[in-house]
């Protein structure tokens, strides 16, 4: 065996190995030999199967195994030999093989930068709270109390106007044929909530208690059955009763409706989660700027193929969103050239932070727990209610997306763990200011000689200084994808 660097430039390093065919042959020989001793094969015993026709049956699969053994057993020994450790996945390519010949393969890798973490210690941070005013509290008060609607029967029989519910039954038609699924008794339909496909709701606006009335729809065309999408039903509606909503008082028998003992246990709970949101706020602001101090106070060369993939994921985000918000790239102020360098700016920030945490977890000893998955994966499940199972097994049978879930917590264990040793010094501020848009502020601010840049908002999102720092992993993993809801007929 023979290995040869043949580069060594920056963050990169280039193998040649060989491996002498003798080497591989006995390889082989010793798992021939291996399968024969287990083999069950007509008129020979176990064992006693002759390596010849062992060879013959089994030679090209065992050849392929054995490779396989020998190109990563050899990568790896190459890179412990080096003292070398891979950023990304290496890549190998296999330049010349013939049975009987020498196996030669080349190895390309990029390595993780030489660097220190700075001493925490001497890092000051300074983290915004902001306390919840009453008003906050009365303010979504009133805001739950408007979800609870009490609709009762108006006193006299009335035009429906929006914001009224009726009570209706109805029945829809394709063809003049009832649909499955389009028939419903004694429904209560509130008119402007949108929950009826397009220009259902609208239609029984100004339907009085005892009316009848034909609903004309069309069906969208991405509609969820298949069978309904795009075609026009007739739905005849019966409408019972037209009702309006009735204040809500807000008092402790609100409160025991909601599940709550009285009034004050309601709004100490509405207090709670309002403090939860300002806490989420105020670690978002500390986390940036502790990014913001770790990217000013470390520089090292950052691997190239790292930061490209960056790039290219935040590039393509950026087409997107020009995508869907009906712009060109010729109608931003900077040049292609210009936004490309400016985010391949942001991808180089982004990976060196990334790694910046990575090591810093990895001298610390800072490790995710698969208790600590599990539940993340639990958390993911509950998002889709009925397939809770198959989304938790999905996670389950798939490490790629367990990898998702753990990176996000083990940022987070780091973030805390630096939290720990800096200096964080709590500064009141107001509400408004807590969930100031650091980014949008700062194009608020007038700038010298040039009009505040037209960008789409993928540049915002694409900075590694708002809320996260990327995820670092060997190789790049497929996102989950959502299942499809189903959709009943005439509801959205």
């Amino acid at each position: 065996m023979q290995i040869t660097q043949t580069n060594s430039d920056g963050l990169k390093r280039d193998f040649t190995i060989v491996v002498e065919a003798a080497e591989i042959d006995t390889k082989v020989t010793e798992r021939l030999t291996s399968v024969g001793a287990e083999v069950k094969l007509p008129g020979f015993r176990p064992g006693k199967v002759p390596l010849a026709i062992l060879r013959q049956r089994f030679g090209k699969s065992v050849m392929g195994e054995v490779l396989e053994q020998t190109v990563n057993e050899m990568s790896q020994k190459a890179l412990d030999d080096n003292d070398l450790r891979p950023a990304q996945q290496p890549k190998i390519e296999i330049t010349s093989f013939d049975e009987g010949k020498d196996l030669e393969f080349t190895l390309e890798v990029e390595v993780m930068p030489d660097f220190k973490p700075m001493d925490f210690s001497k890092l000051k941070l300074e983290k915004p709270v902001a306390e919840v005013e009453d008003e906050k509290v009365d303010e979504a008060l009133k805001e739950i109390a408007g979800q609870q609607k009490n609709f009762e029967k108006v006193a006299r029989n009335r035009k429906s106007k929006e914001g009224d519910a009726l009570l209706i039954d109805f029945v829809g038609k394709l063809d003049g044929e009832a649909f499955e699924g389009g028939s419903a008794e004694g429904h209560q339909l509130e008119l402007g909530s949108n929950t009826f496909i397009p220009g259902f709701e609208e239609q029984l606006v100004g339907a009085k208690g005892g009316d009848d009335v034909e609903v004309k729809v069309t069906f969208p065309e991405n509609y969820g059955a298949e069978h309904l999408a795009g075609k026009e039903a007739v739905f005849e509606v019966k409408v019972h009763e037209v009702q309006e909503a009735a204040e809500v008082e807000i008092n402790d028998e609100f409160a025991t409706k909601l599940g709550l003992e009285n009034l004050a246990a309601l709004k100490d709970a509405i207090r709670g989660q309002i403090e939860q949101q300002y806490n989420q706020l105020s670690r978002q602001a500390l986390k940036r700027g502790m990014l913001d101090a770790m990217a000013e106070a470390h520089d090292f060369d950052v691997p190239p193929g790292m930061k490209q993939g960056e790039f290219d994921n935040i590039w393509q985000q950026f087409q997107q969103e020009l995508e869907q918000n009906g712009e060109k790239l010729e109608d931003q102020d900077q040049s292609e050239e210009e936004l490309k360098a400016e985010y391949m700016g942001i991808a180089e920030r982004r990976v060196r932070l990334g790694l910046l945490l990575a090591e810093v977890g990895r001298i610390n000893n800072i490790e995710v727990s698969q208790e600590e998955v599990n539940q993340a994966m639990i958390a993911q499940a509950r998002n889709y209610p009925g397939q809770e199972r198959m989304i938790f097994e999905m996670f389950q049978k798939r490490p790629e997306m367990q990898a998702q879930l753990r990176a996000p917590i083990f940022e987070d264990k780091v973030i805390d763990f630096i939290s720990e040793l800096a200096t964080v010094t709590e500064k009141k501020v107001s509400v408004e200011d807590l969930m100031k848009d650091p980014d949008e502020e700062a194009d608020a601010k007038p700038k010298k000689k040039k009009a505040a840049p037209k960008k789409a908002a993928a540049k915002k999102s694409a900075d590694a200084k708002d809320e996260e720092a990327p995820k670092k992993a060997p190789a790049k993993k497929a996102a989950a994808k959502k299942p499809a809801a189903k959709k009943d007929a005439a509801k959205k």
